[in-house]
């Protein structure tokens, strides 16, 4: 299968350097690791093995990459703005799209621009950092589920699932997809967000009984939200909240993506993971008052990056932890 991987950051060249070394035609566009990996290719640190591709098709702009049956989407959600103008020239008369990203209004982003019928999104549940140029650290995880954006033609997702097990990467097909949207919300909306506002890792948020009462009480809050959005079956309640923090006592000192973009001086998914999650509940009547303090309180001083900075790191960034 020929595959397009836009947003090559931590995530797109994790998957993408799995689903190249089980065989598929890859095609990455790059920036800040476009020279590293001309030279010297891809080098990927896991915790399940670590392994070396010495050739890499690497592209600086999308329109050189041509056509694929399937593009992998990886971009930080900041950079949105450029998503489908980066995406188009990838498009062919049967591309699906496939979007990995954070959050939600990522799918309809790209629905509204190429057709429903060609989207589906996935979960990302990886642990991966970037390092130096070229190179690429997985600490653990790496399990996805996917699901189609418009429902039904679950054939499709689960041959795509497939295709990422046969590389090594877990991958189930979901036949609701919001439902597992809102389900990671619960982990990314407390932990990236509390990590990022108080420079500590999950371990040490855990560790202070304070804290680790305020990550569940956050979790209810998304919960009651994704709980009030029409799923197939409600999210579980206290049993899953035990569920996501007995996952998380297991991730030793982890810095999640939005507690690096921070300290790396990167805008933060705000949107994706926030401000959308916050309208859609409260289109349902439901406030969530403890996520949006914790969005007000992240949103200080990120006015002052603007968007070029979002701008020169588009091509470049997917997630660099925790999705």
């Amino acid at each position: 299968m020929k595959i397009g991987v836009v947003g090559a950051g931590a995530l797109g060249l994790y998957y993408g350097a799995k689903l190249q070394r089980a065989g598929e035609d890859v095609k990455f566009l790059l920036r800040r690791d476009y020279e590293a990996v001309s030279r010297h290719g891809l080098q990927v640190y896991s915790s399940d093995g670590d392994f070396h591709l010495p050739i890499l098709q690497g592209f600086r702009q999308a329109q050189e990459m041509g056509t694929v049956d399937l593009v992998l989407v990886g971009l930080k959600t900041f950079a949105n703005h450029r998503l489908v103008e980066l995406v188009q020239p990838l498009v062919g008369r049967h591309t699906a799209i496939l979007t990995l990203q954070n959050g939600l209004g990522n799918e309809e982003l790209l629905a509204a621009a190429f057709g429903p019928e060609r989207i589906l999104g996935g979960i990302a549940f990886l642990c991966c950092n970037r390092g130096e140029p070229g190179v690429v650290h997985h600490l653990g995880e790496g399990r996805i589920s996917l699901g189609e954006f418009a429902g039904g033609r679950l054939e499709r997702a689960v041959r795509l699932a497939a295709l990422f097990q046969q590389a090594g990467v877990p991958c189930s097909a979901v036949a609701d997809l919001r439902k597992a949207r809102w389900e990671k919300l619960v982990w990314n909306v407390p932990f990236n967000g509390l990590c990022a506002l108080t420079g500590k890792d999950v371990t040490e948020l855990l560790q202070h009984s304070p804290s680790r009462e305020e990550v569940a009480a956050l979790m209810r809050e998304v919960i009651a939200g994704g709980n009030a959005q029409g799923l197939s079956e409600p999210i579980g309640g206290e049993a899953f909240i035990e569920k996501m923090i007995q996952a998380t006592e297991k991730m030793d000192h982890y810095r999640p993506s939005m507690m690096l973009d921070r300290l790396e001086g990167r805008p933060l998914e705000l949107e994706a993971i926030y401000g959308v999650p916050l309208l859609k509940a409260a289109e349902r009547g439901v406030t969530m008052p403890r996520v949006s303090l914790l969005r007000a309180l992240l949103d200080l001083g990120e006015s002052a990056k603007g968007g070029a900075r979002a701008d020169g790191l588009l091509a470049e960034t997917g997630t660099p932890s925790t999705h």
